[in-house]
């Protein structure tokens, strides 16, 4: 009966590197929205000298966006393997930040990424609000709202949990 417990175990732990294959897919897809962002980038080049102030500002909060989306791939990508898969080999060009994200830290750096970037979009509309309805422009703020709402309880939750974590190391 040991033995067949200790073959259901080694399977259960050996499915985690199935999420390689996720990992490796989001490096794909970003790459994919390298060549998405390469290509605002050029269009904002060509039309920069011609286009008015909100316009440029209007451009520029799109590439800012697609810099944050990138970054939140790299940072699930890089610490879900972390956490989740293998720690990775130590070498000279490590993250500093490398093996210190937890689960809890990394969904608060998410949630806090996605309020960045629904900030950024919500700014967008109100630069461009004549193209928008008074009941549009309220949902997407409710909408932000909601992400800014979940963000700070994620951040709360994860505050107790370090507090739980410093009082039980305090206690031993």
């Amino acid at each position: 009966m040991k033995r067949l417990e200790l073959a259901i175990e080694s399977i259960i732990l050996a499915s985690r590197w199935l999420l390689v294959i996720f990992y490796i897919g989001l490096g794909l897809a970003l790459a994919v929205y390298a060549l998405s962002f390469g290509k605002k980038l050029y269009e904002f080049v060509s039309t920069v000298f011609a286009l008015g102030d909100t316009d440029t500002i209007l451009k520029m909060l799109g590439l800012i966006d697609a810099a944050l989306v990138a970054s939140l791939v790299v940072m699930v990508i890089i610490s879900g393997y972390e956490n989740f898969v293998s720690r990775f080999d130590e070498n000279e060009g490590k993250v500093h930040w490398l093996g210190t994200i937890d689960v809890g830290s990394l969904k608060v750096k998410v949630a806090s990424t996605i309020v960045a970037i629904s900030s950024i979009h919500l700014l967008q509309v109100f630069l461009n609000s004549v193209s928008y309805t008074t009941d549009q422009l309220m949902w997407l703020t409710i909408i932000h709202l909601a992400f800014v709402v979940s963000a700070l309880m994620l951040a709360y939750i994860d505050r107790l949990m370090g507090l739980g974590k410093t009082k039980k190391a305090e206690a031993e």
